[in-house]
């Protein structure tokens, strides 16, 4: 029997991901299946722009522009939005929720530290729907986080959530992590790992992962698609922004001046501080 004690506690990493921002073509198709879908909660709407959360917590915005090309999946950006379930049961809720709903699932694996569900949006914007397994488990003898990718037992996985039907996304839901398309490992680990001060938790082939406070990943990069992808256009459908809440403010003052240093420019947004990492994606520091 796990207790609550047995998972990580997000809210006590130095550094997590707070929302999401893309830029869409069809406002109304992709805002309507993260509401359909995912199950998420409409909080704000009009013409150009729309905010999705749960409970009074915005995990998701969608800025709107038809005249945007299409996302291109050998640009740098997003691989996907990970959105982590409080429990297994809820996880499981939203399979079988999934499931009736027959939406097109890419597929679903085993990662030793978690559960996780693929699939992506209207606009090829990836998702992963996923749980976090007790924190004992991810580590090896060494102590050393340990990740793979196996295939996931779902009628095992089903079973957790009988008893109860799907009824939108769990209050207590948040965005887990994001992945990230890049076009080097190396300058990537150079911008999370050194200026935004992220630990290198697991190296994998053709990919990097970021934790804060002992998390297996908050960020992660790879160049499966992305191999050699320099600045990702502007007038391109796909990532805009990603929100990383840094829970002591004196930290945010440590990266820029780390940022400063390695030849990348702080501004100044309405909700934090920007850097772009060397692909183009804007990063917002916000305590």
């Amino acid at each position: 029997m796990t207790a609550a004690s047995d998972f990580f506690d997000m809210s006590a990493a130095p550094m997590r991901v707070g929302k999401v921002r893309l830029k869409v073509r069809d406002l109304d198709a992709v805002s309507g299946f993260y509401r359909t879908v995912l199950g998420l909660t409409l909080m704000a709407k009009d013409d150009r722009e729309a905010t999705l959360g749960t409970g009074h917590t915005s995990l998701l915005v969608l800025e709107a522009d038809p005249a945007l090309a299409p996302r291109d999946r050998r640009q740098a950006g997003l691989f996907h939005t990970a959105f982590l379930m409080p429990t297994r049961a809820d996880l499981a809720r939203w399979l079988g929720h999934a499931v009736e709903a027959r939406v097109p699932l890419q597929g679903a694996s085993d990662h030793i530290v978690s559960e996780a569900i693929y699939l992506a949006d209207p606009e090829d914007n990836g998702i992963e729907v996923y749980a976090d397994r007790p924190v004992a488990r991810w580590r090896g003898a060494n102590g050393d986080i340990r990740m793979s990718t196996d295939p996931l037992d779902k009628q095992n996985l089903l079973a957790a959530g009988e008893g109860a039907g799907w009824t939108g996304f769990p209050k207590d839901g948040s965005i887990g992590h994001v992945h990230l398309q890049v076009g080097d490992t190396a300058a990537a680990d150079r911008f999370y790992r050194d200026v935004l001060g992220f630990d290198t938790t697991v190296d994998y082939p053709g990919a990097s992962f970021y934790g804060s406070g002992g998390y297996h990943h908050q960020l992660a990069g790879n160049i499966w698609n992305s191999r050699g992808a320099t600045q990702r256009p502007k007038n391109i459908a796909g990532l805009d922004n990603v929100e990383i809440i840094v829970r002591d403010p004196a930290d945010i003052a440590k990266i820029v001046t780390r940022a400063e240093g390695a030849g990348v420019e702080p501004t100044s947004g309405v909700e934090g501080t920007v850097l772009r990492d060397p692909f183009g994606t804007a990063i917002t520091l916000r305590s």
